[in-house]
């Protein structure tokens, strides 16, 4: 079921195709980075990385919000699903948020 469930939810969040571009290149730049909690976080605080990390984040809420109905968990149980799987995906030179709160550049 975890497998159904990070595959719909991979193809839900990466699908929107202007969603991609401007999270990868926020990405890239160093201005985000994956938590665990399923949500984006800002590690630039300049107004333009604010307002992508609030878009996307309420993008993910949405999802996390229709897999967590379909499948009879909670919210909250999908967003850490899917957390894990993102940090896990992030690539080489991406910040990731470590459980002890500090962010970690992938190596």
């Amino acid at each position: 079921m975890r497998k159904l469930l990070w595959l719909v939810l991979a193809g839900m969040l990466f699908s929107p195709s202007a969603w991609a571009l401007s999270l990868d290149e926020a990405r890239q730049q160093g201005r985000v980075g994956e938590t665990l909690s399923g949500y984006i976080a800002p590690v630039q605080q300049d107004s333009t990385t604010l307002a992508l990390v609030a878009r996307i984040n309420q993008g993910r809420e949405q999802q996390y919000q229709q897999l967590a109905q379909r499948n009879g968990m909670s919210t909250a149980q999908v967003a850490r699903i899917a957390g894990e799987k993102l940090v896990q995906r992030a690539e080489a030179g991406e910040y990731v948020r470590g459980i002890n709160g500090l962010w970690l550049q992938k190596k």
